[in-house]
């Protein structure tokens, strides 16, 4: 990662505007190159030509932003990490499980399992490879006051045997499964790799997005870094400040700046994003399931995966993927019991 007097080297970057930038998470040549220059130019207090020349120049030293061939694009794409539900019919649904380096939507009405979802993923994130996870931390973005640590211990314990053997293995703890000391431990451990932060409101909840680069940044080199960013709910604050119409572009528009906040990180870090969303009832449809994702296409044609929860009978519930670039549309059923997401 660059430092500050790295910075410096670049057109127009002296000590005071490099700090600027340091200070505001472009504290790399990689994050300045995917900068708008409006964006840069109100982070640094300079011209916005100033800034393009000084984002041109980030490409050039970061080797960002040319054409490549479909070949190179699909070796960059066995880097993309597949993070699991540890429930295989959903997993398979996935082609694997959740995709790295893009954002995974799941929507629908209260209690369907939107937050047990987020919970979950980030238990098994942590994981070692070969048990689904991608052996590395989670930043959790709290809009709703859903976090429970209570809730990410009953999953830890909820893992199979050998998936707690090997996260034990993986840290050092000495003991098994079954002995309650080495269990403690190792719930300890998963929840200091759970970065939370509670957003207040919709403007609280920008800076938050904004600030998980900062927190990408810092561990990317540590023995656990980012591999999943959750915001639960993407939506919340949103709705509840903008209302009616009048309001509906400002809204629209201030979703899709932090959107793209969201999708850098998993974009920069090679981290799965996974937001929950709010649903709102149609009364026009007639036929079908009249329950809809908020958020329009703003939100719909920035999510790569959007996945539908629904409830059924007692704890099963259904998970449909609803729309995905490479992968058929369907449908699996699991449950969601106190030791987390179970296969039916």
């Amino acid at each position: 990662m660059a430092a500050t007097e790295d910075l410096e080297s670049l057109p127009g970057v002296g000590p005071a505007t490099a700090d600027k930038l340091t200070e505001s998470g472009f504290d790399s040549y990689q994050g300045i190159a995917v900068a708008s220059p409006g964006e840069l130019s109100n982070t640094a207090d300079i011209g916005e030509s100033t800034a393009a020349d000084i984002i041109n120049a980030a490409r050039d030293a970061a080797d960002i932003g040319g054409f490549e061939t479909g070949a190179n694009v699909l070796e960059r794409r066995e880097q993309i990490g597949k993070l699991s539900w540890q429930v295989d019919e959903v997993d398979d649904l996935l082609g694997g499980g959740v995709e790295t380096q893009s954002i995974t939507e799941v929507y629908g009405e209260f209690g369907a399992g939107k937050s047990q979802v987020t919970h979950q993923l980030s238990v098994n994130v942590q994981l070692p490879q070969e048990y689904g996870g991608l052996e590395g931390s989670a930043i959790f973005i709290d809009s709703e006051d859903t976090f429970r640590p209570e809730r990410i211990a009953q999953m830890v314990r909820g893992l199979p045997d050998d998936a707690l053997a090997a996260a034990m293995d993986q840290r050092e703890i000495e003991g098994s499964p079954n002995s309650e000391e080495a269990m403690d431990e190792l719930i300890d451990a998963i929840l200091d790799n759970i970065h939370v932060a509670k957003a207040f409101n919709s403007n609280h909840q920008i800076l938050l997005a904004q600030k998980s680069q900062d927190i990408a940044s810092e561990h990317e080199d540590s023995d656990w870094p980012v591999r999943l960013v959750c915001v639960d709910s993407l939506t919340a604050h949103f709705r509840a400040e903008y209302v009616g119409r009048g309001e509906l572009a400002q809204r629209q528009q201030k979703l899709n700046k932090h959107l793209h906040d969201i999708d850098k990180v998993g974009n920069l870090y090679n981290a799965a994003t996974v937001v929950t969303n709010q649903v709102a009832s149609n009364p026009d449809s007639y036929f079908g399931d009249p329950t809809q994702p908020i958020g329009g296409n703003i939100l719909g044609h920035k999510s790569t995966f959007r996945m539908y929860l629904r409830k059924s009978k007692g704890t099963k519930r259904i998970v449909r993927l609803v729309d995905a670039p490479n992968l058929a549309d369907g449908e699996a059923v699991m449950r969601v019991e106190e030791e987390g997401l179970q296969p039916e």
